[in-house]
């Protein structure tokens, strides 16, 4: 849906740029990408985003507009010129899209030159954070919901076009449709939609307004009832249209609550269909929903068919962003390392790799380790900062994390559609023991280093502290 070119960065990107351009055209780099803190103070994160990152980069360019608007920025006529034909050449090497990430190891690596790979960061974290946060809020009401079905209606709440990515995400963290039709239509996500309130006002009597609805849009109808007064009104009138449309040969799919005390007025209402043979319509509610409120509601067994989550889904409420950020580990082949008073800020050198540990069961042990990229088997794990911790590793099965995406500019796997990446982050979180699943205090999934790495990351600390 939009085209993104090359100036959809921020300007000091391109003003390092332009001095690596002066002076170190040939220079190599490698930069990570990691987050710190798992969102919304849970135990994991469901990394998505990737396969829009990859068609962006494949195809980035400068376009004759843009290179005439920073002409405007005092940039030197020749560093123009090489943004005028700038292509991605470099590699990405990354964890699968819909995988389960944690904090503080690298998810994603890119290496090229040190213009190159400084240009592509902005774009890069931008779609990144964002849709990896919302793909985890989604997953956390999903594991709320259980079985029932989720619809994403967050578009007009959504931070402008950001909710376009938003209903992307969702589906990867495991909602069924989105009322969002643009993005239901470019990533193939199952679309739903019911009425508005206005709808019903636009007449002057409830019950024509739901006949005439129900005459027109007869297939997966929806009768919104809290309009007036849901148990004295909007309700027998929804009954009424159901019968008449039995009468037709037809059904209704449902009736919505979007207001009042959900679980005693969908008790009531359910009640109320059952009483008249309504058993099939289902029963929607929406307002305010979150993983918090739709857990409350099924330990109330409250009978709520169907979810529809908005605001508090794609502005990935309470916490907005995800702390992602994007660090220097390599430059002309040669360790870098950034310190920090915070010993958590403190970057990993060198090119990496990361391996998961997979126990005898086939399960997620709890602990993924960091290594050289040129490390293939690590017999033994450290704490990043405790010497006194480690883990032999020799009894588990090491899965590699880090895998080729892109090379020399273009992408070397094959396309994923959302619903083949949601179906695969659905089986990777099954092998994550439920410990980390919970809301309230859920276990620490270990990050540790190798041997090596962590002597080479302890040697570049020493190196340059004052």
């Amino acid at each position: 849906m939009f085209n993104i070119s090359a100036s959809y960065t921020d300007l000091y990107q391109l003003t390092m740029a332009q001095v690596y351009f002066k002076t170190k055209p040939n220079s190599t780099a490698v930069f990570d990408y990691y987050f710190r803190n798992n969102p919304f103070k849970g135990g994991y994160t469901i990394f998505a985003g990737l396969e829009n990152i990859l068609n962006i980069i494949e195809s980035l360019r400068f376009t004759d507009a843009d290179v005439e608007y920073l002409k405007t920025h005092d940039f030197e006529p020749e560093f123009l010129e090489y943004l005028r034909d700038f292509r991605f050449n470099g590699s990405i090497f990354s964890t699968f899209e819909g995988d389960i990430v944690f904090p503080n190891r690298p998810i994603l690596q890119v290496e090229g030159s040190i213009m190159e790979v400084q240009i592509v960061e902005t774009v890069l974290l931008n779609m990144l954070n964002f849709q990896t946060l919302i793909a985890t809020k989604a997953n956390r009401i999903r594991h709320s919901a259980g079985d029932k079905v989720l619809l994403d209606m967050g578009l007009r709440r959504a931070h402008a076009t950001g909710g376009y990515y938003a209903s992307r995400a969702a589906a990867i963290g495991g909602f069924d449709s989105t009322s969002n039709v643009k993005s239901a239509e470019d990533f193939n996500i199952p679309s739903s939609g019911t009425m508005a309130h206005s709808f019903i006002q636009s007449y002057v009597d409830e019950l024509e307004a739901f006949r005439d609805f129900a005459k027109i849009r007869s297939k997966n109808c929806v009768l919104l009832v809290d309009t007036y007064n849901t148990l004295k009104s909007g309700m027998p009138n929804a009954i009424k249209v159901a019968k008449e449309m039995e009468d037709r040969g037809a059904r209704l799919f449902g009736v919505r609550l979007d207001s009042g005390d959900l679980a005693y007025l969908a008790k009531r209402t359910r009640k109320m269909l059952d009483d008249n043979g309504l058993h099939y319509v289902k029963i929607v509610a929406s307002n305010q929903l979150d993983e918090y409120v739709i857990k409350s509601l099924n330990e109330q067994n409250a009978p709520i068919d169907v979810f529809g989550v908005g605001t508090n889904l794609v502005t990935g409420k309470p916490d907005a962003a995800l702390d992602g950020v994007y660090k220097l580990s390599e430059y002309n082949g040669e360790p870098r390392i950034k310190l920090s008073e915070n010993i958590i800020k403190i970057s990993l050198p060198s090119k990496k790799q990361v391996y998961r540990m997979i126990d005898q069961n086939g399960m997620f042990y709890g602990a993924d380790v960091i290594g050289l990229a040129s490390e293939e088997k690590i017999a033994q794990m450290f704490h990043p900062f405790d010497a006194n911790k480690s883990l032999d590793l020799q009894p588990f099965k090491h899965e590699p994390l880090l895998n080729e995406v892109m090379a020399s500019g273009k992408r070397t796997i094959q396309k994923r559609t959302v619903a083949e990446i949601a179906e695969y982050a659905k089986n990777r979180l099954a092998l994550l023991p439920d410990e980390y699943k919970r809301f309230q205090n859920p276990h620490i999934y270990k990050i540790s280093l190798s041997a090596a790495l962590k002597s080479k990351r302890d040697e570049l600390i020493k190196e340059h502290k004052f």
